[in-house]
C-alpha cells in the first residue's frame, strides 16, 4: 500500500490533525510518526503499541546522562499519565544543535505524537496549558551573521584619536 492511501484511510478514520504528526497503518497495528524541531534540531518519534519503553537515540531515556534535559524530554510523558505510557513504545532519533535544544525538539515531537495516537483533546489542552510550546513550537533562530563582522550584531571598535 503507498504512503498516500495509508495518509488518506488514517484522516478517514482519525479526526485529529496535529501538525507534525501523521498515522500510518500496518497490519492493523496504529503507529504514528511525528516530529519536532527547535532551533537547528530535529527529531522524529514512532509510536507504536508496547510496554511503555521510551528510547533516544537508542538509548533508553533513563540512562540519558543529562539530568535536565532527561527531565525536559520526559514532561510530556509525565503529563499523559501512567495509562497512556504503558500501553506503548516510543523511538526517538534526534539530530543537530545542542543537547537541551534536542531535548525540547524530543519533547515536542513525544507531545505531538501522544496526542495524535490517542485522539484525546483533553491530552491536547493539558499540554496546551503546561507550556504551549510542546504542541506549536518556537520559531525563534539564531541571527544570521553579517559580511566584514565577526558575529551577528558585533561591529568594529571606534577609535576617535
Amino acid at each position: 500500500m503507498e504512503r498516500g492511501a495509508l495518509l488518506a484511510m488514517a484522516s478517514e478514520t482519525d479526526n485529529t490533525s496535529i501538525k507534525g504528526a501523521y498515522i500510518q497503518l500496518e497490519k492493523q497495528v496504529k503507529i504514528v510518526i511525528s516530529t519536532g524541531k527547535r532551533k537547528t534540531s530535529i527529531a522524529r518519534a514512532i509510536i507504536r503499541p508496547g510496554k511503555g519503553r521510551v528510547w533516544v537515540n537508542n538509548m533508553p531515556i533513563e540512562l540519558w546522562p543529562i539530568a535536565m534535559a532527561r527531565w525536559k524530554m520526559m514532561e510530556p510523558l509525565l503529563l499523559a499519565g501512567k495509562k497512556v505510557v504503558s500501553t506503548i513504545d516510543i523511538k526517538v532519533t534526534v539530530r543537530g544543535g545542542g543537547f537541551m535544544s534536542q531535548a525540547d525538539a524530543v519533547r515536542m515531537a513525544i507531545a505531538r505524537g501522544l496526542v495524535a495516537y490517542t485522539g484525546s483533546e483533553e491530552l491536547k489542552q493539558i499540554f496546551e496549558e503546561y507550556d504551549r510550546s510542546m504542541i506549536t513550537g518556537d520559531p525563534r533562530q539564531t541571527e544570521p551573521e553579517k559580511p566584514m563582522r565577526r558575529s551577528a550584531r558585533r561591529r568594529w571598535q571606534k577609535s576617535y584619536r
